[in-house]
């Protein structure tokens, strides 16, 4: 629930006009803060990559994710990156039939990483953080990598995963365990919130969680087949999971 939608529950009428620009004020810095601060971490990956993005590995953790040996199951589909960033993570799904990458900062990437942007692809679509602009039951295939914990409203942006997802269509997706809240990922997520908001309302296919690799092999345990997670501990969930048809 946002700060707005909380405030018109506790305070009188009377009350509302007072604090309204008040609590406008600190929501609109809120996200000035967020946002700053992921334009930020994408400029020093930019210059980590010598002023031009390197995507090479989404293809191996995206696939993986998917539990796909190649991108065949994309082919002639309408494949979607929530929370995609400006790396170009869809590049490499050229069988796919358009390739959207939706983005609460994608003009903010468009301006700041214009050659690296329009070579990808890739649609970047503005989300805000209420609404993603794709009508219902419009994408055959939606991944998130560990991404979906920068939202301000976890449950609302789930409910829109799942509304743009067409019956029968995928989620795949990477969710950070226990990470204490920063400017960038507000939402500390675990597995009980992320079945009550998203998974209930789709139909499991795989799902595996274990304990972070090292900071330069993150992903290192679900490609070694080496998972292991105590409830509680920072972690990654990977699941596959389909929208019923019904």
């Amino acid at each position: 629930m946002s700060i707005l939608s909380t405030m018109g529950k506790i305070f009188p009428e009377r009350l509302k006009h007072i604090l309204r620009p008040i609590i406008y004020y600190r929501a609109y810095h809120q996200y000035d803060d967020k946002y700053h601060a992921e334009i930020d971490f994408w400029r020093s990956r930019f210059e980590i990559d010598q002023n031009t993005f390197e995507n090479s590995n989404y293809q191996r953790i995206l696939l993986a994710m998917a539990g796909e040996d190649d991108d065949a199951f994309l082919k002639g589909k309408i494949v979607a990156d929530f929370g995609c960033g400006p790396r170009g993570s869809l590049a490499w799904a050229d069988v796919a039939q358009l390739r959207i990458g939706i983005d609460v900062l994608a003009d903010k990437y468009a301006d700041a990483f214009t050659d690296d942007v329009i070579s990808h692809g890739m649609v970047y679509l503005k989300s805000t953080e209420r609404v993603i602009p794709v009508p219902s039951e419009f994408v055959d295939v939606l991944f998130t990598l560990n991404a979906i914990d920068h939202v301000d409203s976890f449950q609302n942006m789930c409910h829109e995963i799942v509304r743009i997802l067409k019956p029968g269509g995928l989620f795949i997706g990477s969710f950070n365990l226990e990470e204490p809240p920063s400017d960038c990922e507000p939402q500390q997520l675990n597995e009980t919130i992320i079945k009550a908001s998203l998974l209930d309302k789709l139909v499991i296919q795989t799902y595996r969680v274990s304990r972070k690799g090292p900071k330069e092999n993150l992903y290192g345990p679900f490609f070694d087949n080496e998972l292991s997670y105590r409830p509680g501990e920072e972690g990654c969930l990977w699941v596959r999971a389909a929208k019923p048809s019904d």
